[in-house]
């Protein structure tokens, strides 16, 4: 019981992730016009998950911190990366949907 109860949390984590970063990379689109910005912050979004480390650490003490944050990164298991890459193609399709709304004539401001 307790496999199927961690499978529909993968399940919904991995679909949660690709609608919560679709969703903003699509308003962020909307109102920037910058089709791919969220696809080039994402790695950064990234580290902010994955790192248990203050932001302001990056920069009193940046080499022990980001020495912590890339050995947190490395550790990471095969079901945490496959939810965050459900994140970054979810900023992908983003941008060709909007893509193709812009191609269509649809204007958002």
């Amino acid at each position: 019981m307790k496999g199927d109860t961690a499978l529909i949390q993968f399940i919904v984590s991995i679909l949660l992730f690709f609608v919560i970063f679709f969703g903003l990379a699509f308003i962020l689109n909307m109102l920037l016009r910058r089709t791919w910005l969220l696809a080039v912050i994402y790695p950064f979004i990234v580290l902010i998950i994955v790192d248990d480390i203050s932001t302001v650490e990056y920069f009193t003490s940046p080499g022990e911190s980001f020495a912590q944050a890339f050995s947190r990164l490395t550790n990471i298991t095969a079901a945490d990366i496959t939810i965050l890459l459900a994140g970054f193609i979810g900023t992908i399709v983003s941008g060709f949907v909007i893509r193709l709304l812009r191609r269509s004539g649809y204007q958002m401001f």
